[in-house]
C-alpha cells in the first residue's frame, strides 16, 4: 500500500475541500443506468461472469483518476491519495442470507484479475462470517451487487461529519428496456473530494471502458465480422 501526501494549500479543490470538511460535511450519491447489452453479449459467448467482468472494468475506471482513490488520515489530518485502489466485493450465503466481504487486488491484466476474483469467491463461500478487515486494508473500496432488484435509486449514507473518501458502488440486475440490457449503478462520494461532475464522470468512464473493454476482447472471428 502506498500513497502520495495532497498538500491541502495547493489543492485544486482547496475551497471545495475546506467547505464541505468544516460547514457541511456530507456526502453525495447519484444512480444511473448503464447499457451492458454487448458486455452481457460478451460474457456470455465467452463463457466468464459477467459480475467479474463488469467489477474489473469498474476497478480499472476508479483506479484512472487521482480523485477517486483519495482518503482522510484523521489522526494526522493528512489528505491523501492512494497510488492504487482494489474492490472489495462480497458473497451472499442463500442459507443464513448473509453476506462474507471478499478482498480481491485489482490488476490491470484482465486475465489475472478475473483468475484471483474467481478464485477469491471460491474461498470466501467457505465461511460464514462477516470478516470486515479495513484496519489492514485502508485502500479497499466497497463493490456491492445486488442482484435480486433492478431498482431506479439507492442512497448510502454514513454518520455526519465522517470523513471517509473512498467510493462506495453498488450495481443492480440489469433488466431489458426498448431492445438494450440496462443495469442500475450507484456511485456514492464524499463531497469534499468530489461532486456532479466527478461523480457523473464516473459513469462515462465506465461507458467508454465497457466499449474498450469488449473490443479489446474480441476474438479473431469476431474481428472479421466487425
Amino acid at each position: 500500500m502506498n500513497y502520495k501526501t495532497i498538500n491541502q494549500e495547493t489543492y485544486y479543490r482547496k475551497g471545495v475541500f475546506r467547505h464541505f470538511m468544516e460547514d457541511c460535511r456530507c456526502s453525495t450519491s447519484m444512480t444511473a443506468r448503464l447499457d451492458v447489452t454487448k458486455l452481457v453479449a460478451y460474457s456470455k459467448r465467452a463463457g466468464t461472469k459477467f459480475y467479474i467482468n463488469f467489477l474489473y472494468i469498474l476497478s480499472k475506471v476508479l483506479n484512472s483518476r487521482d480523485d477517486y482513490k483519495m482518503a482522510y488520515l484523521w489522526e494526522s489530518k493528512q489528505l491523501i491519495c492512494y497510488d492504487q485502489i482494489n474492490p472489495i466485493q462480497y458473497v451472499f450465503h442463500e442459507d443464513t442470507e448473509t453476506c462474507t466481504p471478499v478482498y480481491t487486488t485489482y490488476y490491470e491484466d484482465y486475465k489475472r484479475f478475473y483468475t484471483d476474483a474467481l478464485a477469491d469467491v471460491e474461498r470466501a463461500k467457505l465461511t460464514r462470517e462477516y470478516g470486515l478487515d479495513s484496519s489492514n486494508h485502508p485502500n479497499w473500496f466497497d463493490a456491492s451487487y445486488i442482484s435480486w432488484l433492478s431498482y431506479d435509486s439507492l442512497n448510502i449514507e454514513l454518520p455526519d461529519g465522517y470523513p471517509y473518501f473512498l467510493p462506495i458502488v453498488n450495481w443492480g440486475k440489469y433488466r431489458e428496456e426498448n431492445g438494450r440490457l440496462m443495469m442500475p449503478v450507484s456511485v456514492r462520494l464524499n463531497h469534499a473530494v468530489a461532486d456532479g461532475y466527478l461523480i457523473a464522470k464516473v459513469f462515462k468512464l465506465l461507458e467508454e471502458a465497457i466499449a474498450a473493454f469488449e473490443m479489446e476482447n474480441l476474438t479473431d472471428a469476431d474481428k472479421k465480422t466487425c
